[in-house]
């Protein structure tokens, strides 16, 4: 669903799906203006009572496509057991309350309410709410099967069930209480089920329990060309041994705001977890080990800021929506395509650009050609940051704290201090001091070594090991049969220029093979690469006559 700035024209859009003017009324003072595509192909079959069965990704506007259509259904003044109209299934209870969230935001206009309903919560809070009368209800599976066999979830007057990421509630063995429920529910009702996938036992339920639906495929929109997709995406091909050293050294350079680590298991969710804390990140574990009491405390501060890193199994992420997370990382290559679409799907979100950093061992490499394959977007390859590269961003972000300490303007009571330093020492080296008292206090004068990464050549012969840079450059050498030149690229750390932006360039501007591209080195302001000596004009010409990240650079052989 798309957000403007003006509204003026928000209603018409939705006017069209049939929907009642007081629903258009909430839709225009919340800013939406045109429906998405699966809001227009499901909202008109809902509006006249068939039944839906729909592939969705999250974030296509899939809660709005099923909200709109049961609030038709609503009517306040039924007494208190006839009011449910509308129940939705979800497999988390961060699902259940957006969903609810969502309804009472459409719905306010019309005197709508929804209740949350899931486990680890208080079941007589539930009861007296229920009692008193809703007319929506979104349930996590185990908790309206409880409600429902207490015969404290009234369910004759229901008149539309929606499945909503109904792969997942299967992932997660709701597969009985699934069928339980629905076979407790009205014979007459409308079904509408929702899933980012359509395997074998989707099939199934929706044979069983939906009535000739009308089916809804939406592709996630393929980055049309010359746009810049909102999620940058690189891998790092790195052996099993240095998976970690080599996710300490991408997050102290990449430096996020907030991330999300994606783990397979609750055992890696807690061993990242007490890694990265020792080595002074705010990481907290998300994982279905935890209690509810638990995971609400993590999210609630993980929400509100207070820690820096969320390491969490797919399962007990799914639904989140925190709309800060600049990056997020999948610390092993997800199995199926759909869990790496969904979990980068966590970051560059409310028109943000996010990062989606992806690290591989080299056995694994097959699995990035298919995801890449699947939803037809380039992963690039990157190398990990060296150990200058780390120091490099070190200075930069002492740099930034004098700027800032600078502004504060709150100096005077070192002034003496320095003032008699300055008798006896030059006051270049008093300042020069100082910051590395100040980088030894933030890092302990820890002395950083390179961690090996593995390009794709390499993984191509079944995982070899990294090799040396030297002998690496006379393979190279030998590689494209002649001499190599070196390029130099106006364009460093300063513009977010990584490997894969250099390589990627030239292999789609000059029509040059990735395994012709040597070595490529990133500075602060500039980028050195190594190419075909007699490639190198060429590739020169061509780049200048192009962009880099959307930025024209100076491109000419480097002069070192």
């Amino acid at each position: 669903m798309t957000k403007r700035t003006s509204v003026t024209t928000s209603a018409a859009g939705f006017a069209a799906l049939g929907l009642d003017p007081r629903l258009l009324d909430a839709l225009t003072a919340l800013g939406y203006e045109e429906p998405t595509p699966i809001q227009q192909a499901s909202i008109p079959p809902l509006r006249d009572g068939r039944d839906v069965l729909a592939m969705a990704a999250t974030g296509t506007g899939k809660t709005a496509a099923f909200a709109l259509p049961l609030l038709h259904l609503i009517d306040p003044a039924l007494p208190p057991k006839q009011r449910l109209r509308a129940l939705v299934l979800v497999p988390t209870r961060e699902l259940a309350m957006q969903v609810a969230e969502a309804v009472h935001r459409y719905g306010k206009t019309l005197g709508a309410s929804a209740l949350p309903i899931y486990g680890g919560a208080s079941m007589e809070q539930q009861i007296s709410r229920l009692k008193r009368g809703v007319d929506v209800v979104v349930a996590t599976p185990g908790r309206a099967l409880d409600h429902i066999r207490r015969k404290t979830l009234a369910l004759t007057g229901v008149r539309m069930v929606v499945l909503d990421e109904a792969d997942e509630m299967l992932d997660m063995g709701f597969s009985e209480d699934l069928e339980a429920i629905l076979s407790a529910l009205p014979a007459e009702r409308q079904t509408a089920l929702f899933s980012a996938t359509l395997p074998a036992r989707i099939t199934a339920i929706a044979n069983s329990h939906l009535t000739n639906p009308v089916a809804v495929q939406i592709e996630r929109p393929a980055v049309a060309p010359g746009e810049t997709a909102k999620v940058r995406q690189v891998a790092y091909i790195v052996a099993r041994a240095h998976k970690m050293a080599a996710l300490a050294r991408i997050l102290d350079v990449e430096a996020p705001e907030s991330a999300i680590v994606f783990c397979r298991t609750r055992t890696e969710v807690d061993q990242l977890t007490e890694t990265l804390t020792a080595r002074g990140y705010r990481a907290e574990a998300l994982h279905g080990g935890l209690s509810q009491d638990q995971r609400d405390r993590v999210m609630k501060r993980f929400r509100a800021k207070g820690s820096d890193l969320l390491i969490a199994t797919d399962v007990a992420a799914r639904g989140l929506d925190v709309k800060h997370v600049t990056h997020v990382v999948n610390f092993d290559v997800p199995w199926e395509s759909e869990s790496y679409v969904h979990r980068i799907g966590r970051t560059g979100r409310a028109g943000r650009e996010g990062v989606a950093i992806t690290l591989a061992e080299p056995r694994e490499h097959r699995l990035l050609r298919n995801i890449e394959a699947a939803t037809r977007q380039k992963i690039d390859i990157g190398t990990v940051p060296t150990a200058a590269d780390l120091r490099s961003r070190q200075m930069e972000q002492l740099r930034d704290q004098v700027v800032k300490t600078l502004a504060e303007n709150e100096l005077d009571r070192y002034h003496a201090i320095i003032e008699q330093l300055a008798e006896e020492h030059d006051v270049m080296d008093i300042a020069a001091a100082a910051l590395r008292l100040a980088a030894r206090r933030a890092d302990g004068d820890v002395e950083h070594e390179d961690i090996p990464s593995i390009m794709p050549r390499a993984t191509e012969r079944s995982g070899a090991a990294p090799r040396p840079a030297r002998q690496a450059r006379r393979e190279f050498a030998g590689k494209v049969g002649g001499a190599v030149a070196k390029l130099y690229i106006g364009a460093g750390r300063k513009l977010k220029i990584r490997p894969g932006d250099i390589v990627g360039a030239i292999a789609g501007e000059a029509n040059i093979p990735i395994s012709h591209i040597g070595a490529v080195q990133i500075g602060d302001r500039h980028s050195i690469v190594e190419v075909p000596e007699d490639k190198a004009n060429f590739i020169i010409a061509r780049l200048s006559a192009s962009t880099i990240k959307g930025k024209k650079v100076r491109v000419r052989r480097d002069q070192a």
